[in-house]
């Protein structure tokens, strides 16, 4: 059966954890340079369906492909790793230094990978800087002041803004993680992990990871910022936001899921209502 039981779900997110943990550093900045790159892509996309003229819950719906790649090919992202690894070191599957070594290598791998995406993307819309940036390049442009300018103009209430926004961000990108592993098929993973990612997206949250590109992408072509008002108003923030959410509202959850000693009839109960069960097939338990 494609459907996998919530707490196999648990365990399998701990197991997950345990194997990142246990990868090169070299495998981490590959892996991680791909994700940042392939979020930056999934950006543009939604970026230039609203500058098409379409409403930016079209986008919304568009920007999972990015994330739904990176599920699908086992890559590194920092955001995710917030809940999973602290989740394993808690659970004494992983070490305190391979947690950190892995959370700083992929957020390393992460930057590099949206930078050059950053970059790439901001040579193309200029032409180079020979032509004003226009369509979804100077939605970027304003995006990447309102995610910085924005906030600076509120002081520290803009700070908490921010950190509050990551947090809410995060919950909904860990979850996307473990909506992945509901299912054992491609087309399953790529459904599942859809939902949350589209919704914290539609509701203009923060993530770390995306603003390593929207950001040094507007800086590029053309925004009036500095790398001190870029990591000061949002970069650190955002992500101090993102591991407090992602730890708190989808770690812990987890990890105590994963302890719980459930057997297969009270799981199948939690899946299909009382009310749904009235007349059970004798083959509904196995399923």
């Amino acid at each position: 059966m494609d459907y996998i039981r919530p707490t196999e779900v648990a365990r399998s997110f701990l197991d997950a954890a345990e194997t990142k943990s246990q990868l090169p550093v070299g495998q981490l900045l590959m892996r991680g340079a791909l994700s940042g790159a392939l979020l930056g892509f999934a950006t543009t996309v939604a970026f230039t369906a609203t500058s098409q003229g379409l409403p930016p819950i079209v986008g919304a719906m568009l920007f999972p492909v990015g994330f739904a790649m990176i599920i699908v090919l086992g890559l590194e992202l920092v955001t995710g790793s917030f809940a999973m690894l602290p989740a394993a070191f808690l659970a004494r599957k992983v070490g305190l230094a391979k947690m950190v070594t892995n959370l700083a290598w992929v957020f390393v791998g992460n930057l590099l990978g949206s930078l050059l995406y950053a970059w790439m993307y901001a040579e193309v819309q200029t032409q180079f800087h020979r032509v004003p940036v226009a369509g979804a390049g100077a939605l970027i442009v304003a995006a990447a002041q309102a995610k910085t300018l924005g906030y600076q103009k509120l002081g520290m209430t803009g700070m908490e803004l921010s950190v509050v926004k990551a947090m809410l961000c995060n919950w909904m990108v860990c979850m996307g993680v473990v909506m992945g592993l509901t299912s054992r098929s491609t087309l399953g993973k790529i459904a599942a992990c859809w939902l949350p990612i589209f919704t914290f997206f539609s509701l203009g949250f923060e993530h770390s990871v995306v603003n390593m590109f929207v950001i040094p992408a507007g800086m590029w072509m053309g925004a009036p910022l500095s790398a001190r008002a870029w990591w000061l108003w949002n970069q650190i923030p955002v992500t101090l936001g993102n591991f407090v959410g992602g730890v708190l509202f989808v770690g812990l959850p987890m990890l105590l899921m994963s302890n719980v000693k459930s057997t297969k009839s009270a799981e199948v109960e939690l899946v299909h209502p009382v009310g749904a069960m009235a007349h059970p097939r004798s083959d509904a338990v196995e399923a």
